[in-house]
């Protein structure tokens, strides 16, 4: 299990769509890289540079993350992307 820090999120990606809404498949290499993920685990907050930080995401979120954020990470064949909370931009409800 990776246990992030401070204010540190941990994101599984969500593959993108193979189809579009009106039925077009995507071939690989047109599909963009997807900024949807679901938040796996939250660090404690806390002091960060200085300035108290409130962790206000959850397990299990679907949140869409800043497109050059973070550090990609492949854990027992998985990979997931640790990211500040900052880098996260919306919760998906």
């Amino acid at each position: 299990m990776i246990k992030p820090l401070a204010d540190r999120v941990v994101l599984k990606i969500i593959e993108a769509e193979e189809t579009t809404k009106s039925g077009i498949i995507l071939a690989g290499a047109t599909k963009e890289k997807p900024h949807v993920a679901r938040v796996i685990a939250v660090g404690p907050g806390g002091m960060v540079d200085g300035k108290e930080v409130k962790m206000q995401l959850s397990e299990g979120d679907k949140v869409i993350f800043s497109k050059y954020a973070g550090t990609e990470v492949k854990y027992e064949e998985e990979e997931y992307i640790i990211v500040r909370q900052d880098d996260v931009l919306a919760v998906i409800e």
